[in-house]
């Protein structure tokens, strides 16, 4: 039997659209007010949804103990409270879009969580505005 679990964890952090190969008037003129030379946060919403064969054992289809440690360790220690411009290695030749947050942080998860598993990441910026990265 197959079934896909769901994990939430909540971090919050500031960014700025802003592309660093188009000039100040082009980001302004794209992005708005999302380019604010001095950031803007977001309270992010973060759902890790795995799919995969329940363990006839224990009934799991992964131990979620595992996954919030693994979600703490990889994703809220890093970007939580932090501005992802500045203080974060990983955007610092991309734009720090959903889009891109949410495939930065598939691809760290997807390194710890073993390939038998279908992994999906779900990323809310606001309430209206959500993005799902998924494997392939």
């Amino acid at each position: 039997m197959i079934a896909t679990v769901h994990r939430q964890a909540n971090f919050n952090s500031a960014h700025r659209m802003h592309n660093k190969n188009w000039s100040d008037e082009k980001n302004r003129t794209y992005y708005g007010a999302c380019n604010n030379p001095n950031y803007h946060g977001h309270n992010y919403k973060l759902i890790v949804k795995i799919t995969g064969e329940i363990d006839p054992e224990s009934g799991y289809v992964i131990d979620m103990k595992k996954v919030g440690d693994l979600i703490n360790e990889e994703v809220i220690e890093r970007f939580d409270h932090k501005n992802l411009n500045i203080d974060c290695s990983e955007f610092d030749n991309m734009t720090t879009s959903s889009e891109n947050i949410a495939m930065v942080i598939h691809q760290k998860l997807r390194n710890k969580i073993d390939p038998k598993f279908k992994l999906s990441i779900v990323l809310y910026e606001t309430e209206k505005n959500f993005v799902e990265f998924a494997d392939q």
